[in-house]
């Protein structure tokens, strides 16, 4: 499983140049890329690693507020706080395409500059890696998980959004107008094999097994069931007659 680091798909992208030189220099200056891999670093943006053909070389731990979909300034010009909503919450996360919803148009709700639209690339999930590790983060509680799907914006940037600031549409399924969500945060921890009757499986061999309760229903049924006419009783028989007095 990936830790720290995860593939990305190889998009095409613009690198500002200014963070190719550590901010001093390059501003309003643009290198041509492909997306290699991110990093995640909890309590810190994801971190891009990208090829640049022209320098035949690697640049690292590029924010997403780095790159653009076209060579020239985007308007508007979103801050890296609009791009990504919440830092990276562990060291484990992988990367998946989503494809039933990758076609579909996405509307973002960014902190600053209202409902931005564009386009599907993957999403970037985390979890916590290692058992043997303490679990300081939040990427497992129900309340606090966030998926940061990442997308190209229709004003030439792209960011990480989670769920809950997006709204996706479909063409053939999504009503002219959709529903305004009235849901709630998630805070179960669901989960199906404590909070209930034993099934007591220990004392089990059978290939097609029977649980604790099953087992005690076919024995109820088992003893419920009219003996015919002049069938013996078998098993243990127990009488007991009390004697007389007198």
């Amino acid at each position: 499983m990936s830790t720290l680091i995860t593939n990305l798909p190889s998009y095409e992208v613009w690198v500002r140049k200014e963070y190719l030189t550590d901010h001093k220099s390059g501003h309003g200056e643009f290198v041509k890329g492909v997306w290699v891999s991110a990093k995640s670093i909890p309590g810190r943006a994801f971190y891009f690693e990208t090829y640049l053909p022209e320098y035949a070389a690697m640049f690292d731990k590029l924010p997403i507020s780095a790159f653009l979909s076209e060579p020239e300034i985007p308007d508007p010009d979103m801050t890296l706080h609009n791009l990504q909503f919440w830092n990276c919450m562990d060291y484990g996360v992988v990367a998946v395409q989503k494809q039933f919803v990758g076609s579909m148009h996405y509307e973002v709700y960014t902190r600053d500059y209202g409902n931005q639209t564009g386009t599907y690339i993957c999403t970037l999930d985390n979890y916590h890696d290692s058992v043997d590790a303490v679990d300081y983060s939040t990427s497992e509680q129900p309340a606090e998980h966030k998926s940061h799907n990442l997308l190209e914006l229709d004003n030439g940037q792209f960011c990480l959004y989670p769920n809950n600031r997006m709204r996706i549409y479909d063409n053939s399924i999504t009503p002219e107008t959709p529903k305004v969500p009235d849901f709630k945060v998630s805070t179960v921890y669901y989960q199906v094999e404590n909070g209930h009757d034993r099934d007591g499986l220990g004392s089990e061999e059978n290939y097609f097994w029977k649980t604790a309760k099953e087992r005690n229903e076919i024995e109820e049924v088992e003893e419920k069931k009219e003996r015919k006419p002049f069938e013996p009783i078998t098993g243990n028989v127990e009488i007991n007659i009390e004697p007389e007095l007198g």
